[in-house]
């Protein structure tokens, strides 16, 4: 089946309808987030008035990274969830880069300390077989009970290349399978669960409770040239996926943090960017 059938027969091509303009109960309408890559430069530059413009711009939740300046920006843990407390917001969740398993536990201690919920995995890169993805589930498992001691969720991102099959296997599969559904969760990327054809319905039904948050972006409609250096990406509302219906499954499933991260900008900034997603996910109804 190709990504555009798919997506048809999934419902989860943008429609025009009446549904999505109703009103409904506000408990279905999800907390904002957005993860600081996105807005990397800006950060780098000056973190605390980029997060001021965030704040504004309607965003509650934020999904750290590994940045030079580390997860915190330069600040200590407490220093940093007082700044983006006071201004609204509340760091729930970071992705990190590889590290020992004492300075893993370290950042475990650190993130709990402060009331974070979760510490993402956000790249294993391509592997040349399946077994290296075995291991990798094996690695995840002792970080999950890390995690766990400390009251937190671990969890992985997957990117494009755990939906390729590899060995007559689906990496994504053989991580799902050889992890522990008590310690180890999962991040579902939008953009590019669309984009290799696989239906990220199915995944959170089979997997209920195991995909806890999610990255945003959109896909265009048309599909730029195969071999292209540019990503098919768009922002929200502008592109194939059904974001009312998606996130309303998606909460049915469990998911609880949304983080919005766009990596492709056409006529316009990051800030802008992030702008523009914020209006629509305050705009939106879920369906």
């Amino acid at each position: 089946m190709n990504r555009r059938n798919f997506l048809y027969n999934a419902g989860l091509f943008t429609l025009a309808s009446a549904a999505n303009a109703r009103t409904i109960n506000k408990s279905r309408i999800i907390t904002p987030g957005i993860q600081l890559y996105m807005v990397s430069d800006d950060m780098m530059r000056d973190a605390n008035g980029t997060l001021k413009q965030l704040a504004a711009m309607g965003y509650q939740e934020l999904e750290s990274y590994g940045s030079d300046k580390g997860i915190y920006w330069g600040k200590s843990n407490k220093d940093f969830q007082k700044l983006v407390t006071d201004m609204g917001m509340r760091l729930v969740s970071t992705h990190y880069n590889p590290c020992t398993d004492a300075e893993f536990e370290k950042l475990a201690a650190g993130a709990a300390e402060i009331g974070m919920k979760l510490i993402i995995c956000p790249w294993l890169g391509p592997q040349k077989n399946i077994d290296a993805f075995k291991r990798f589930a094996d690695g995840f498992n002792q970080r999950g009970a890390i995690c766990k001691k400390h009251g937190l969720q671990y969890g992985y991102h997957p990117h494009d290349y755990p939906y390729k099959k590899l060995d007559g296997q689906l990496p994504i599969d053989v991580l799902l399978s050889n992890t522990d559904k008590d310690l180890v969760h999962f991040q579902l990327d939008v953009y590019y669960a669309v984009t290799e054809g696989a239906d990220p319905y199915a995944y959170m039904k089979k997997y209920k409770g195991r995909f806890t948050s999610m990255h945003m972006r959109d896909v265009l409609k048309k599909r730029l040239p195969a071999g292209s250096k540019e990503e098919s990406a768009c922002d929200l509302g502008e592109g194939v996926v059904n974001y009312s219906k998606l996130l309303a499954e998606a909460k049915a499933t469990g998911m609880k943090h949304f983080f919005v991260e766009q990596s492709r900008y056409y006529h316009e900034t990051p800030l802008q960017s992030a702008k523009k997603n914020a209006a629509y996910l305050k705009s939106m109804r879920l369906t």
